[in-house]
């Protein structure tokens, strides 16, 4: 384009000749005129290229620039950094300095103590399994007076679709079939006031086929309807490539106080949850896991709400405290839930045009069973006198039967349970 503009100004300057006559001269200016013009538009135009050019590295840079700042917020100083085997790396951060107290109204504080009492009826024992992550196989832990934190990096977050939606989740409760490529099979309570849930679940590693879809299984304590005012505290396990870049199963949790908008997000990546824990990293994968016909390693967590101060407390595993979400980031969870839901969780995508692939629990269907399908088990609400009570009206519920299913039982050793999951696509579900 410059070169071929060259040629033409040469040409348009040559012919000057003051001895030319009237209309000779009139073209002339004419021809004057018209080069002067297309002069013009090749500068704007030469300008416009390296503009462009310039233009995409600075939106880089800029990007960049906002990335690294938004990880100064969340990778808080720490007095110590554990390498895990499985490429995590583990920041031992002191326990007022954890993210929780950025919010403005923690700053400042500290940790409260754990509750005096657990609600009535909690047996440890339940447990029969000691789960421990992957990052404690090399027997380094965080000194006292700090808690384990998943170190967030650039490639974290720029995997994600935005910065504003790091970390959170587009919506995560079953309400309606057309939720957003979200698919449920889930056992759920509700009509009653309910003041916490506990289960144990099994851990697998379902296939997550495409990047921004995830697998998980957990419990939610939900409370409002299912429009802008819905609250929700959620923990369980996830494959999620697009969140930790891998396909391990990890502890995570989850808040929302407004279905999913504003408020909330996955862990500790923003101010909210307030981890006491120092031996347990809110993100980091969980070993060991259920092999299919084989051994069968599940996980128990509990959530309830602590009558003396009225926060919300997660406990993991072998009857470990984690930490709790303080009452004032909900509304209607400042007094008690109205819905618990015990289950599985997909997104399909369809980004190629049909059901996705990505499995839900162990990736086998319900009616497989024990060390075949992934399971709920010990199923219990906790109630108004901070008791632990069996369902008394489970009910069922999957999106689409076809692709992940859901069967629920009743005996002595493990209560209330169900099986939940599937392959995704297959003959059936397309």
């Amino acid at each position: 384009m410059l070169t071929h503009s060259k040629t033409k100004h040469r040409y348009c300057f040559t012919n000057t000749n003051p001895n030319m006559p009237p209309s000779s001269s009139k073209s002339l200016m004419i021809l004057t005129f018209v080069c002067t013009m297309f002069l013009f538009v090749s500068v704007i135009e030469s300008a416009s290229i390296n503009e462009t050019r310039i233009f995409k590295p600075m939106e880089e840079l800029r990007k960049l620039r906002t990335v690294r700042a938004h990880l100064k917020k969340i990778n808080k100083p720490s007095v110590k950094t554990i390498q895990s085997p499985d490429g995590d790396l583990i920041d031992c951060v002191a326990t007022h300095l954890q993210p929780a107290f950025d919010h403005p109204k923690l700053r400042g504080q500290k940790p409260l103590e754990p509750p005096s009492e657990r609600p009535k009826g909690h047996n440890s024992s339940d447990e029969t399994f000691e789960i421990i992550q992957k990052w404690a196989e090399s027997n380094e832990f965080c000194p006292d007076g700090t808690i384990p934190i998943r170190r967030t990096t650039e490639k974290d977050i720029l995997r994600a679709s935005s910065l504003k939606r790091f970390g959170r989740k587009i919506r995560g409760v079953r309400h309606d079939t057309m939720n957003g490529g979200h698919e449920h099979a889930v056992g759920f309570v509700n009509g009653d006031r309910y003041f916490g849930a506990k289960a144990s679940m099994n851990v697998w590693t379902p296939r997550v086929t495409e990047p921004y879809e995830f697998s998980l299984s957990q419990l939610w304590v939900i409370s409002g309807s299912f429009g802008n005012d819905l609250n929700t505290i959620e923990a369980g396990w996830q494959v999620s490539p697009d969140l930790y870049g891998d396909g391990y199963p990890r502890f995570f949790t989850y808040w929302t106080s407004d279905a999913y908008q504003e408020t909330g997000c996955y862990n500790l990546l923003c101010s909210g949850f307030v981890q006491t824990n120092d031996r347990i990293a809110i993100g980091a994968a969980i070993s060991p896991r259920s092999s299919y016909n084989g051994k069968q390693f599940d996980i128990g967590v509990m959530i309830w709400k602590d009558p003396k101060h009225g926060h919300w407390w997660l406990q993991f595993g072998s009857g470990v405290l984690i930490g709790y979400w303080p009452s004032f980031l909900f509304n209607h969870l400042q007094k008690h839930a109205s819905m618990i839901q015990f289950g599985g969780e997909i997104v399909n995508s369809r980004s190629r045009g049909h059901h996705t692939s990505t499995q839900m629990g162990s990736g086998h269907f319900a009616h497989e069973g024990y060390r075949k399908a992934a399971y709920f088990r010990n199923l219990q609400v906790v109630d108004w006198d901070n008791s632990l009570l069996p369902l008394s009206n489970l009910h069922l519920l999957a999106d689409h039967p076809h692709c992940y299913g859901i069967i629920a039982g009743k005996n002595n050793v493990w209560g209330n349970y169900i099986y939940y999951g599937g392959p995704g696509r297959n003959a059936g579900c397309q």
